[in-house]
């Protein structure tokens, strides 16, 4: 099993750290990982990616030209990614600010309302976490206890308290998420 996932939004919603998630998670389960995040100077208010490859055999390389899932979280990584989904593969987007709506029909597409469930839990800060359940729920590739380790490792121990609520939003996206369009 290899998966290779690109998340791309604005800087400041937790882009790079579902991603860094993600790569502690496959990391916990013995997998071969690869986390690369780009992002433009501004950082928050500015575009930002990462790419995560999460891999029973080695990584050849982390530059990904193709991806088995895009999780899309602005209009301008729509643009830009869109394309670069490989048929058959993944568009998991958050409808929220988007114009423009996926229109491939060789791709399976879903939407998670990622920023409206945050701001029903009155925290923004738990948007990428719905994000991610919403995705695992699509694609299980790590276990979800390894999300937690991951989430534990990646969170500074200052903030450890915020794991539960964290937790919950994860939570939160296994439930919400809808199939746009399936093969």
């Amino acid at each position: 099993m290899t998966e290779e996932i690109i998340i791309a939004g604005f800087g400041g919603q937790g882009v790079l750290s579902m991603g860094k998630i993600l790569a502690y998670s496959g990391i916990t389960e013995n997998k071969e990982v690869s986390w690369m995040p780009s992002y433009g100077p501004e950082m928050r208010g500015g575009t930002a990616n990462v790419s995560v490859i999460i891999s029973d055999e080695r990584i050849s390389s982390p530059i990904l030209q193709n991806f088995d899932t895009a999780i899309i979280l602005n209009q301008q990584s729509m643009d830009k990614f869109e394309s670069g989904v490989k048929p058959g593969g993944l568009l998991l987007y958050d409808p929220n600010g988007i114009i423009r709506h996926p229109t491939r029909k060789d791709i399976n597409i879903y939407t998670i309302e990622g920023a409206a469930e945050a701001a029903k839990q009155k925290s923004s800060k738990t948007f990428n976490m719905i994000v991610l359940g919403a995705f695992l729920k699509i694609k299980p590739v790590v276990k979800m206890e390894n999300v937690l380790k991951g989430l534990k490792k990646s969170l500074p121990e200052r903030h450890h308290h915020l794991i539960p609520m964290n937790e919950e939003a994860i939570k939160v996206g296994l439930e919400k998420v809808k199939a746009v369009q399936t093969l």
